[in-house]
């Protein structure tokens, strides 16, 4: 389902394949609140086991996305370098405080699908198959891209926080966070780190009827 079969026939002749090359992209609010809802904390380095090595794949490249809050700075930079140091490349944006049309209230927003979807394309040639780690529908048509690219893709996320459209792109390639606890849950804490603490953009829930 995420790994390549390691022989095929060719002309005849058993070919031993080489493995695939996966590229991971974690957006980090939808990732926040999945974990809220499940109870534990995802190892992020165990991720990129799971779906690397353990398979016997290669990771070609790891993206972690999120928002930045001066106020929080100093224990943001300790989770940042706990995912650079684990092989992520980590992007940030400022959170902007924005005025909600609909309720005249001030809310904290920090947006990266741009962002993501540009990692995503720039990489093309990096990648044979792209893990996104998200339930956001905003997705939908990025991942319909790379297939047509004849790139594999897949989604990681918490099934009531994914958009009916995700679940349509990658069909059997969805992963349930739920039934991932044992590859991924972290069974150690950091230092002085509290995931509840981490400042991320809303989050708006996705439609999954």
């Amino acid at each position: 389902m995420y790994s390549r079969d390691a022989w095929k026939y060719e002309r005849g002749i058993l070919v031993r394949q080489p493995p695939l090359r996966v590229s991971i992209f974690v957006d980090g609010a939808n990732m926040y609140y999945a974990q809220k809802r499940l109870g534990w904390f995802i190892d992020f380095r165990k991720v990129l086991h799971y779906f690397g090595p353990a398979q016997g794949n290669i990771i070609s490249e790891a993206y972690y996305y999120t928002g930045a809050d001066s106020a929080t700075l100093a224990r943001d930079i300790r989770f940042h370098e706990y995912l650079m140091y684990s092989g992520y490349i980590v992007r940030t944006k400022n959170i902007k405080q924005v005025i909600d049309d609909t309720t005249g209230e001030i809310v904290e927003k920090a947006n990266l699908d741009v962002e993501l979807v540009i990692d995503m394309f720039n990489t093309l040639n990096l990648f044979d198959m792209c893990v996104l780690m998200s339930g956001d529908g905003d997705f939908e048509r990025a991942l319909e891209l790379l297939r047509c690219k004849g790139k594999r893709v897949a989604v990681v996320a918490h099934p009531e926080m994914t958009a009916r459209e995700l679940r349509n792109v990658v069909g059997r390639n969805y992963f349930d966070l739920r039934e991932m606890a044992p590859h991924i849950a972290r069974t150690d804490r950091m230092p002085e780190y509290d995931e509840a603490m981490v400042t991320t953009r809303e989050y708006v829930p996705e439609e999954t009827s």
